[in-house]
């Protein structure tokens, strides 16, 4: 939305002031310098500090705000649920004291009643707000904004019986059924796969042109945020966050993401913002190339030659490049059916063949069997058709040399990073003598940027913290084979692109043959040698490879740059909309 100014109200910037309640120029929402802490005395934390917003009416503004940045405070506080320390939150001039109707919050999460259906879920908002309309009415209305969402032939189902993305959907409804003239997004999409939050991204907008609603969303997501909003605003993370400056989104409606990827505008704006954010991660973060202890000259016993003494030490880089060094050959899996059913073939002939040292990106919808093949790469499910083949050995269960990131790091609560990491390196390196072992661990654990947190309980880090450690310890094993499965996809844009950093630094020192299953198409261009598209299952296979040629080490800034990037990003786009198409 072009930068316009009206009267004293500027609305092309973060921080507008109000002008008196006859003004008819008034924004519909407006916080002046909002200031929030918690807690008392030593432990007390400001969360935000001076915080200026000024929303007109009709306006969709995507605040991009990750862990720590305090956007739920934030959103909490223009809902009405909490109330700011000072500073004013007004709502046409008026203070905002308490939660209201005309105020519609959809979470993250989905606050359901689950023995309610998905009418009844909606209903109860409909007879609470609009006690005085008669009871055919309340219905009609009700039913108008179930099949707002798409969820008319759900409108009898209960929550359990609903996907994740039609859950949200009831959300959504909830919200609108009660006519507001705000509605609050947190994070609304961020738990959903690609496929499905593209679609709901669809539908919001759909709804915010029809109702003419003024809609404010947090989002972590980037190119979520240019693709909806009018204005994008970061909130700089916390203690003391503050609005950083606002970048307008001049870009047409209604958008098309194939052709936004075309869009100059576009990739000047994603560049800006998505440069804008890294900045503000690198304020947040120390060197990590200082501090870190050499690592020791010992094999684990997962490899060929780990006896050998160090007078014949060879490094894993060695034999680099070697053919079929890791060969995929007709896999398949078959699940029995229930009910007697015929089976089912979720993934249908998977084969390829991979270098020594390579790295792999494997991406497709939901439901398309990626995780599937990492898993029996893993030997955690097993094969039923075809072979796999590592390093001249066909696998056949789990094993050490191969090193395991889940979505969700599978840690001790109770052992610190230390101690989680110990446990596998004291299985992979019975031949060394303590001291290696404890500078394999705190090596790598340093690398990851833990050097401070070495003794950190798991229990006691975030998300972000115990990935790094789950990283740690994959590395630390010195696997022949590292397989990622969606490492990054719980965690916020700031943290997951500062962890594909120490990913990416780490590799580039082991050259660690990998594996990473994604559905973020940024992430998989930047990490891999080829990006592998599965097909949509059952009967899923490799559909197409794209070979990525981007000169390594590779960054995420200059990735942007590059002037092939936004030509591998529309193959894989094109890929997965046809996919889609084909649903």
């Amino acid at each position: 939305m072009p930068a316009v100014k009206l009267k004293s109200v500027d609305i092309s910037t973060a921080s507008g002031r109000s002008s008196p309640s006859n003004d008819p120029y008034l924004p519909l929402v407006e916080l002046r310098d909002v200031c929030k802490t918690y807690g008392e005395g030593k432990g007390k934390t400001s969360i935000l500090k001076n915080i200026n917003l000024s929303v007109k009416e009709g306006e969709f503004i995507a605040i991009v705000g990750f862990s720590g940045s305090g956007k739920s405070t934030l959103i909490s506080t223009i809902a009405g649920l909490i109330q700011a320390d000072s500073g004013e939150v007004l709502k046409q001039g008026a203070p905002i004291t308490a939660p209201g109707p005309d105020r519609g919050v959809v979470f993250q999460n989905y606050s359901l009643m689950p023995w309610l259906t998905v009418f009844e879920n909606v209903a109860l908002a409909v007879d609470e707000i609009f006690k005085d309309w008669p009871a055919a009415q309340r219905k009609a209305h009700t039913e108008k904004y179930v099949r707002m969402v798409n969820l008319g032939a759900a409108m009898d189902k209960k929550p359990a019986e609903l996907s994740g993305g039609m859950r949200q959907r009831v959300n959504v409804a909830r919200a609108l059924a009660a006519s507001p003239d705000i509605l609050l997004l947190d994070e609304p999409l961020s738990a959903l796969d690609a496929l499905t939050r593209g679609n709901l991204q669809d539908e919001i907008l759909q709804i915010w042109e029809q109702e003419k609603k003024t809609v404010i969303l947090i989002t972590n997501d980037v190119d979520e945020a240019i693709y909806m909003a009018d204005r994008v605003i970061p909130l700089n993370p916390g203690p003391d966050a503050t609005f950083g400056p606002a970048f307008p989104i001049n870009i047409g409606r209604p958008r098309d993401r194939a052709a936004l990827n075309h869009n100059e505008a576009f990739k000047k704006l994603r560049a800006e913002i998505t440069q804008y954010l890294m900045a503000i991660g690198m304020e947040k973060t120390r060197d990590l190339s200082s501090d870190i202890i050499t690592l020791p000259k010992v094999r684990p016993n997962t490899n060929n030659d780990w006896k050998l003494d160090n007078s014949e030490f060879k490094t894993a880089k060695d034999d680099l490049g070697r053919p079929r060094y890791l060969e995929f050959s007709q896999l398949s899996k078959i699940y029995p059916a229930p009910n007697g059913n015929s089976a089912v073939k979720v993934v249908d002939g998977f084969d390829l063949k991979m270098k020594k040292g390579e790295f792999i990106s494997i991406i497709g919808h939901s439901g398309c069997g990626k995780s599937t093949v990492l898993s029996m790469t893993a030997g955690l499910n097993s094969i039923s058709e075809g072979c796999i083949i590592l390093d001249n050995r066909e696998l056949d269960s789990a094993g050490p040399d191969r090193g395991v990131v889940f979505q969700s790091p599978s840690l001790f609560p109770w052992l610190t990073a230390f101690e989680n990491v110990t446990l596998g390196v004291d299985k992979v390196y019975p031949h060394a003598t303590r001291a290696e072992r404890n500078d394999i661990v705190e090596y790598y654990l340093t690398r990851v940027g833990l050097g401070d947190s070495l003794h950190k309980k798991a229990a006691d880090m975030s998300n972000g913290m115990r990935q790094r450690v789950g990283i740690a310890r994959a590395f630390a094993l010195s696997p022949k084979l590292l397989l990622l499965d969606e490492p990054f996809g719980m965690l916020d844009s700031l943290t997951r692109w500062e962890l594909q950093e120490v990913l990416m630094e780490v590799w580039e020192r082991t050259h660690v043959t990998a594996i990473v299953v994604t559905h973020d198409v940024d992430e998989a261009i930047l990490l891999a040698d080829r990006v592998v598209m599965m097909t949509n299952g059952p009967h899923a296979k490799i559909g197409k490879i794209e070979e990525i040629d981007l000169p390594r080490p590779r960054t995420r800034k200059a990735l942007l740059a590059h002037p092939d990037y936004y030509k591998y990003r529309e193959s894989l786009l094109t890929f997965l909309a046809e996919c889609e198409h084909a649903h």
